[in-house]
């Protein structure tokens, strides 16, 4: 088939230069384990896991099936006034696999309503509890948490921020961020670092705001859509101390690394911290159907229960048309089970190593490279940016290594490999190989 078999006036391209697409489409038609299909018959490797979703593989027949028989069972329900077993059966196994006592799950559709939906918590908690002049919030430079105005606001890249100017939410502020050049390598181990990058927030943001009408800080365990930038050691230790100091909540913005890229449940059992929230997506379902939601700790619920209101009025005015949608919680239960069933977390630390090896042993020395960072399921490698066009040079790799057969992520001068947890040596050293290749090809 053809690319100009496609009608292509219709759609418009999320997060895609749609100009430069025309020209030249990339268009899937079908994925099975570790392959995608083109429109025009090629096979391309998936080396990001599909935007970080897919963990167990495409077209995995236990998640296939129980979408199905769900479909010939119950295909939807309202989610307001009345719910579905499925819903629960899914709330109660994610919950079963948090830290601690995060065991109430809000659920959503995306990482990004995830992010809007733990900060509404916050502000209603607070409120709850008699401190409803706490509405600011810290975010990070360079974070990422979708691209709902609240999660905008406490993201911190710059191109995501910059259109919308005052519609942005206006209490504020954010951490800086969490590289140190110096860290310019950093292979499968936290990075040790002379910066101490919470200084400011003790001494400058808390003091500014006062801690005391400060809602949340949000960040996530490692900066994956900036270029996984990984916190250097015993950083979200203090943050959790800083904000226990300070009575505020501490969210994880865990859609990347959540359901095993660490090697690990979640971030936070990797870093053994455990947050007042932790927002999810993604891997939750194998990206099959769209799923997310915030687990919040006991004391965040517990709390919003406690009113003197009748028992017929609403406590929390917040949900979506499909929060707990039966089809994506019979993908998550059917998902979850195949990820223990296969020991697949486990296999992603392991292969992690195998992937980070191999980016350290590969693309040291190379031309423009200027960092290289491996941790869990992930590594990226830094390029040096062509004055004048940032950006371009890792563009240019990426539209080279697809051309190539393999799918790997730019982020600005960043190149990122996050395969799914199937894979195998075999395919980390064709990924690796290739984009190498390409690396010095646009040298």
């Amino acid at each position: 088939m053809a690319y100009n078999d496609f009608n292509m006036d219709s759609h418009w391209l999320p997060f895609t230069p749609n100009r430069q697409f025309r020209k030249d489409p990339r268009v899937f038609v079908a994925a099975d384990g570790m392959t995608f299909t083109t429109h025009d018959g090629r096979k391309v490797i998936d080396g990001i896991s599909s935007l970080w979703c897919v963990g167990a593989g495409h077209n995995r027949k236990p998640i296939n099936e129980a979408i199905k028989k769900q479909l010939d069972t119950l295909d939807y329900a309202t989610a307001f006034q009345a719910s579905n077993d499925r819903a629960f059966e899914a709330a109660e196994a994610i919950a079963a696999m948090a830290p601690g006592d995060l065991n109430k799950v809000l659920f959503c559709n995306s990482g990004s309503e995830a992010a809007d939906t733990s900060l509404k918590v916050a502000l209603a908690y607070h409120r709850a509890r008699g401190e409803g002049h706490r509405n600011v919030f810290i975010g990070r430079e360079k974070g990422y948490h979708g691209v709902g105005f609240g999660g905008m606001s406490v993201g911190g890249i710059p191109a995501n921020r910059k259109v919308y100017g005052t519609a942005l939410l206006p209490r504020v502020d954010h951490l800086r961020f969490i590289h140190d050049p110096a860290n310019a390598y950093i292979h499968n181990k936290e990075p040790e670092s002379q910066e101490d990058f919470l200084a400011e927030l003790e001494q400058r943001i808390l003091p500014l705001h006062d801690p005391s009408n400060v809602a949340a800080v949000i960040v996530e365990p490692v900066a994956g859509s900036a270029g996984w930038y990984i916190p250097p050691k015993g950083y979200l230790k203090r943050l959790r101390e800083i904000c226990d100091k300070h009575g505020i909540l501490l969210i994880f913005d865990e859609v990347i690394t959540g359901f095993g890229r660490m090697g690990t449940n979640f971030g936070a059992d990797y870093y053994g911290v455990v947050p007042d929230m932790l927002n999810f997506a993604k891997c939750v379902t194998n990206g099959v159907i769209p799923m997310g939601g915030v687990i919040c700790r006991d004391k965040i619920y517990d709390q919003m229960m406690k009113t003197d209101a009748a028992e017929h009025v609403i406590e929390f005015f917040h949900g979506y048309t499909y929060s707990g949608h039966p089809v994506a919680a019979a993908a998550a239960v059917a998902t979850l089970d195949l990820y223990k069933k296969e020991n697949l977390f486990q296999r992603a630390g392991e292969m992690g190593k195998v992937l980070g090896d191999a980016f350290h042993s590969t693309f040291k020395g190379l031309p423009n490279v200027i960092g290289i960072r491996s941790l869990g399921l992930a590594a990226a490698v830094e390029l040096a940016p062509i004055a004048g066009t940032p950006g371009k040079r890792a563009f240019d790799i990426y539209i080279d290594c697809f051309k190539k057969g393999a799918l790997v992520r730019p982020a600005g001068d960043i190149l990122v490999i996050a395969p799914p947890y199937i894979v195998e040596k075999q395919h980390i050293d064709q990924l690796v190989n290739t984009l190498a290749d390409s690396v010095k090809a646009h040298a």
